[in-house]
């Protein structure tokens, strides 16, 4: 049993997928081909912003964004204390201080609360994470951010199609980044990413930034890193937007059985996940909270049911980060999820008898 079957959605898709990829191959324009500015428009369509640069990873779609802001040393970007580490990570690569707070349990995004506690004259902006496909606190989170004249930078590696009230992940800002990882609710077949956003003189800064910091060929008006996304990953990407919406249905079906299922597990300590009634998820993963996980890892190891911890460590609590980027609130909330959250497989393949197999291990595992 996978815990992500993209062998199925290939075979699900590949027809489309190997006509695009013969198409680049035919016209071998394999940088900046037309899959690419195909590729943006379409993603700019759906998640309804006015402008979509793809770009070379998830990584990448954040530190563009901080670049064409300026943000950089001396500024402080406050950002949740659980998250996959390149969250922090680009706000270091730009030479900023991450400072990190505490999560909400319920949704174990960045609580809002503790947001407003951690803004100093050296606050710049909030990169608040749309963890597990779940958007944040977005309204307040812009309110916040207006009253003390900071930036928001949506990190939506997780939540590509998710939607908060009347708009999607990635719009509800004035920047949103995603990632295409593989494993992503859409994922290319490599690295990938894309930024989003509804301002031209961002969106134009930060296209000059994806390709070395270029206004024209060989004018180079400002720094700028080589953040392209390869014109093959694009077509590829292209197919699996063509039923991208029905693979979002089809995770919210799987979600729903899931949580039907372990609504009579009593356990103390056992906790589904939770989606606010304003929010739609996209499912990125679907996440417990147990009270012993290594016992219940072990016990659907036993059953065939393979699981993953997103993430066993808070991003302070990591080796470099907890001797260059030490964390001075409290974070006590994201390290109790750290040791106790565990997902189950997701994907929108999957077909019932191996979701009946699943929910039979986590039911077995609780008594």
């Amino acid at each position: 049993m996978p815990f992500i079957d993209l062998k199925a959605q290939y075979k699900a898709l590949k027809s489309s997928i190997d006509s695009r990829i013969q198409k680049v191959l035919d016209h071998g324009a394999y940088v900046n081909g037309p899959e690419v500015a195909e590729l943006e428009t379409k993603l700019a369509q759906h998640t309804g912003t006015k402008y979509a640069l793809a770009c070379a990873s998830g990584t990448d779609a954040l530190v563009i964004p901080m670049m064409a802001l300026g943000i950089g040393p001396g500024d402080e970007v406050i950002t949740t204390a659980f998250s996959f580490i390149a969250t922090a990570e680009t706000i270091c690569l730009v030479g900023a201080k991450p400072i990190y707070v505490d999560i909400d349990p319920a949704t174990y995004n960045i609580d809002i609360k503790a947001i407003e506690k951690a803004i100093t004259p050296k606050t710049k902006a909030i990169i608040p994470v749309s963890l597990y496909g779940q958007m944040a606190d977005m309204d307040e989170i812009n309110a916040l951010a207006k009253k003390h004249n900071l930036h928001v930078i949506e990190d939506a590696a997780q939540s590509y199609g998710a939607s908060y009230k009347d708009r999607k992940s990635s719009n509800a800002s004035i920047v949103g980044a995603t990632s295409f990882f593989p494993a992503k609710p859409l994922g290319c077949y490599g690295d990938g990413g894309a930024i989003f956003t509804n301002d031209e003189k961002l969106n134009k800064a930060m296209k000059e930034i994806r390709e070395h910091g270029s206004e024209t060929r060989y004018y180079h008006t400002r720094l700028g890193v080589n953040g392209r996304l390869d014109t093959i990953q694009c077509a590829i990407l292209l197919s699996k937007l063509e039923r991208y919406d029905w693979e979002v249905e089809q995770r919210q079906k799987i979600a729903d059985r899931y949580n039907s299922a372990f609504a009579a597990i009593k356990t103390p300590g056992f906790v589904v996940p939770l989606v606010k009634s304003d929010r739609k998820s996209v499912w990125a993963q679907y996440t417990l909270a147990v009270p012993n996980r290594a016992d219940f890892q072990k016990k659907l190891t036993d059953a065939g049911v393979p699981t993953s911890v997103h993430y066993p460590r808070t991003m302070p609590d990591q080796p470099w980060y907890k001797e260059n980027t030490p964390c001075t609130h409290d974070i006590s909330k994201a390290r109790h999820a750290a040791d106790h959250v565990i997902s189950l497989p997701m994907y929108p393949d999957m077909d019932t008898a191996t979701q009946d197999k699943i929910i039979a291990a986590v039911i077995s595992a609780m008594k």
